[in-house]
């Protein structure tokens, strides 16, 4: 059997190949600029705290502002490919702006905030458009093993991106490493520019066009407990994340290379994740594949606070803990993509996924502040706490759904009648 027998089903099919080439370069780049950007508000440009925290604010906002509208804007106007390719033609503009004013000596903080809010608001058109694309282009009884690959690569862009940005801002600078994620957008665009697929056809003009994918979340009995879920695990892991780093570097001592390396625990955990997912839905079913996701992905993070003693305990209890995680959130990331794949209708697709984006990611910055309030009154550690073991209540809103007993993905008849009567304008 020669490479290309041996290779995943879709892969074989020129376009979903080309399309997912595309993606996992472009998902590289992103993950090299996540690292490069800070890089270079500190290193270069002397951003203290506060300003770092506009940075992170400036990146994130446009997911909150932005998506529900996108969204709307997408079904109405058809053409996703379009949008997505323009998004990688604009981001890579915008991208290369920075090594230039480095060049020039003219790179400032301002450029900076300018820049995240601008790919940002690119990144959340790409995305509500991307959700159509990939069902023109997988059946859906592909819906598993296409996420798993797409999630596939986005886990091992966590595990090369920021090393070889490290290595990149070390050998030239953090602005002129930026030039890796410019031409990853260039990339990204050639390839979704030689695929063609069919789009579903563009949503009629109707009363309640821009809140239609509101209502539809709000009456389904799927998503609405989906959204919920991942909106307090959301709220919770970035409670955690804005304060662990202070954490293990102020309380448990470690240095930066050893919490690099912790955190590549967690990207080794998610490929591994990617590659099993298919089989643990084939095993135990769609459902209760989302609620394990659910469950796994913040369970493990318990063990962040309670890690002490000597450091080959902490240590091992820092690696199990980011392994696990990063093992569970790829579990959760494709069962439930796959499940939203299939139940939301192809003529709200994109309004669906903004309004699912911005309630889900506009969580986040309420996350980040609640994090840094709670810690600078609480503690480190209590915040912690509080942040893990929220977390793990996510699962209370699956629980009582249907999503548990959800075997197979459901086929768009399959919907309940009272869930397909929120798609009609009110």
């Amino acid at each position: 059997m020669n490479v290309a027998e041996r290779a995943p089903a879709l892969l074989r099919e020129r376009p979903f190949r080309r399309y997912w080439t595309g993606q996992t370069v472009s998902l590289f780049g992103d993950q090299v600029s996540f690292l490069a950007i800070p890089l270079a508000a500190v290193l270069v440009l002397h951003a203290d705290a506060a300003q770092m925290g506009w940075l992170s604010a400036a990146g994130l906002l446009p997911a909150l502002l932005f998506s529900l509208p996108a969204g709307a804007w997408a079904d109405r106007r058809g053409r996703r490919r379009r949008i997505m390719i323009t998004a990688d033609l604009v981001r890579a503009v915008l991208m290369l702006s920075l090594p230039a004013a480095y060049a020039l000596d003219v790179l400032t903080l301002t450029h900076l905030y300018v820049i995240a809010f601008a790919v940002g608001a690119c990144s959340v058109a790409f995305d509500v458009s991307n959700a159509t694309l990939f069902v023109s282009l997988v059946r859906p009884g592909q819906y598993v093993d296409g996420n798993a690959l797409v999630n596939g690569s986005r886990a091992f862009s966590f595990v090369a991106g920021p090393s070889v940005g490290g290595l990149l801002v070390q050998v030239l600078a953090a602005p002129l490493t930026l030039l890796v994620d410019a031409v990853s957008y260039l990339v990204s665009a050639g390839y979704l520019a030689r695929i063609s697929p069919v789009e579903p056809p563009v949503a009629p003009a109707e009363k309640g066009h821009f809140t239609a994918g509101l209502r539809f979340i709000a009456g389904s009995r799927i998503l609405r407990p989906l959204l919920a879920a991942a909106a307090t695990v959301n709220f919770f892991n970035f409670v955690f994340h804005t304060i662990v780093v202070l954490y293990a570097v102020g309380e448990l001592g470690l240095n930066a290379g050893v919490l690099g390396l912790v955190i590549g625990a967690g990207a080794v955990g998610g490929l591994i994740g990617a590659a099993l997912s298919g089989r643990i839905v084939r095993r135990i079913g769609i459902g209760p594949a989302v609620v394990l996701g659910f469950a796994v992905f913040p369970t493990p993070l318990v063990l962040v606070p309670l890690a002490g003693g000597p450091t080959p305990l902490v240590l091992a209890l820092l690696f199990l803990a980011e392994f696990i995680s990063g093992f569970g959130v790829m579990v959760l990331d494709i069962a439930s993509g796959s499940l939203q794949s299939a139940v939301i209708p192809d003529r709200l697709r994109a309004r669906v996924t903004g309004a699912f984006r911005m309630l889900n990611h506009g969580i986040r910055p309420l996350g980040a502040l609640a994090g840094g309030v709670l810690g600078t009154a609480l503690g480190l550690r209590p915040t912690l706490w509080i942040a893990t073991v929220g977390g793990v209540l996510c699962v209370l809103w699956l629980l009582p759904s249907p999503v548990p007993r959800i075997r197979e993905l459901p086929d768009q008849e399959e919907i309940p009648a009272r869930e397909a009567t929120t798609m009609e304008p009110a």
